[in-house]
């Protein structure tokens, strides 16, 4: 099980490692920290040939407010559970609150 727990940040300047489970083909685009404490990015395209990971570096770009190339999957490219290299000085509170819609 991926924790939203699993996120690192050492430094001001330090990328965020952030754990993800996706759950492509759900007809919706979001991602939900579920009571089990697991982000969860719900896509609406496949899982065939990129496409959902696509959908989900342009979903964390345009959430976040920041350019697609800061944003890469450095692992689990062809499974659902990933972990996300982003490149930003957000802090883990505004992460948070941005990428599951709480504002900010």
């Amino acid at each position: 099980m991926l924790l939203f727990s699993n996120i690192h940040k050492k430094g001001p300047n330090m990328p965020l490692l952030i754990e993800v489970k996706v759950v492509p083909l759900s007809g919706r685009q979001e991602c939900t920290l579920g009571d089990d404490n697991v982000l969860k990015c719900f896509l609406k395209s496949a899982p065939e040939k990129g496409k959902a990971n696509y959908e989900l570096i342009k979903l964390f770009s345009k959430t976040l407010k920041i350019p697609q190339h800061f944003v890469k999957i450095v692992s689990g490219g062809m499974a659902r559970k990933k972990r996300i290299k982003i490149e930003t000085e957000m802090t883990l509170e505004e992460f948070t609150c941005k990428i599951t819609g709480g504002g900010g």
